[in-house]
C-alpha cells in the first residue's frame, strides 16, 4: 500500500511539474500566434536597393511625376510577426531588428476587460499550480503517515483542479480576444494570415498535464481511503474474532475448573465421613427385593 501510494504521488508530482514548466514558458513568451503582415514597400534609396519600389527618377524634383509599374501583391512586403499575452513583435522593414508593442494597447477597447481577465486567470493558474506542486512534495515527505498524507493529497487535488479550470478559461478568453483584434485591431498591425504558435501549444499541453495530475491525485486519494478502510475493517474483524476466542476459552476453562472443584469437594467429604450414605426406607420396593431373591435361588 505504501509503495503504490508513493508511486502515484510521484506520477502526480511529475505531471504537475511539467504543467508548471509549460505554463510559465507560455506565459513569458510571445509565440501564441504567428503569421505575416502585409505592408507597402518603402522607396528605394542608397541604403536600400532591394525589396523596395524604384521610381527611376530624382525624388527631390517636385515637378516630376513618378509611376510604379508594380501591381497587386508586388507592391507589398510580407513581414513576420509573433504575438503573446503581453507583447506583439513584428519585423522591422528598414533593418533586421524587431519592433514590439503591447498587445493590451493593440486590443480593441471592447475587449480590454476580457483580456485583463485572461491575464489574471493565467497568473492565478500558475499560482495554484505552485501551491498544488508544493503540497504534493510535502506529501512525499509525509508518506509514512497515512492520515497526514491523505489530508495533503486532498488539498493538492482541490488546488490542481481549480488551477486547471482557471487555465482553460484563460486560454479560451485570450483566443477570443486575439480573433477580435485580428478583425478590429489597428490597420498597420492586422495580420494577412496567421496561425497558432508553439507557445499556444505549450499552454494547452500545460492544461493537459494539469488535468492529468489532478485525476491522478484524486485517484490516489480514493484508492488510499478505500485501502485504509479495508485494512481497518479487516483488523477490527480479526480483533473481534480473537476476543471471541479468548472469551470462549476463558469460560470453558472456568466451567471445567468449577466442575472439577465440585467433584474434589464431594470426594473429600465422603472419605472424611467413612460410611455410606443411608438410603431412605420409603424409597425401597419390597416386591422387587423378593423377586430378586427368588431368581437367585433358582
Amino acid at each position: 500500500m505504501k509503495t503504490t501510494r508513493k508511486c502515484r504521488t510521484l506520477l502526480s508530482v511529475t505531471l504537475n511539474f511539467f504543467a508548471l514548466f509549460f505554463s510559465i514558458t507560455a506565459f513569458i513568451t510571445t509565440y501564441w500566434c504567428v503569421g505575416t503582415q502585409r505592408v507597402p514597400k518603402p522607396k528605394c534609396s542608397k541604403l536600400r536597393t532591394h525589396q523596395c519600389i524604384d521610381y527611376g527618377v530624382n525624388e527631390t524634383d517636385p515637378n516630376k511625376v513618378v509611376y510604379s509599374w508594380e501591381t497587386g501583391d508586388d507592391r507589398f512586403l510580407f513581414r513576420q510577426f509573433h504575438t503573446g499575452i503581453w507583447f506583439s513583435c513584428e519585423e522591422n522593414i528598414h533593418d533586421e531588428s524587431e519592433r514590439c508593442r503591447s498587445f493590451i494597447d493593440l486590443a480593441p477597447a471592447s475587449e480590454k476587460g476580457m483580456l485583463w481577465l485572461s491575464l489574471v486567470s493565467e497568473m492565478l493558474y500558475i499560482v495554484l499550480l505552485v501551491v498544488g506542486f508544493s503540497l504534493m512534495c510535502l506529501e512525499l515527505v509525509h508518506s509514512s503517515n497515512v492520515i497526514d498524507g491523505l489530508k495533503l493529497n486532498a488539498f493538492a487535488a482541490v488546488f490542481t483542479v481549480l488551477s486547471g479550470l482557471l487555465g482553460m478559461v484563460a486560454h479560451v478568453m485570450y483566443t477570443q480576444v486575439f480573433q477580435v483584434t485580428v478583425s478590429l485591431g489597428p490597420p498597420d498591425w492586422r495580420p494577412y494570415n496567421w496561425d497558432y504558435g508553439w507557445s499556444f501549444c505549450m499552454a494547452w499541453a500545460s492544461f493537459t498535464c494539469c488535468m492529468g495530475a489532478s485525476v491522478t491525485t484524486l485517484n490516489s486519494y480514493t484508492k488510499t481511503v478505500i485501502e485504509f478502510r479495508h485494512k481497518r475493517k479487516t483488523f477490527e474483524q480479526s480483533i473481534r474474532e480473537e476476543h471471541a476466542r479468548e472469551a470462549f476459552g476463558y469460560f470453558r476453562e472456568r466451567s471445567v475448573h468449577s466442575i472439577s472443584k465440585s467433584v474434589e469437594v464431594y470426594s473429600s467429604q465422603t472419605l472424611r465421613s467413612g460410611r455410606k450414605t443411608p438410603i431412605p426406607a420409603d424409597s425401597l420396593d419390597l416386591s422387587d427385593i423378593a423377586a430378586s431373591l427368588g431368581e437367585e435361588q433358582c
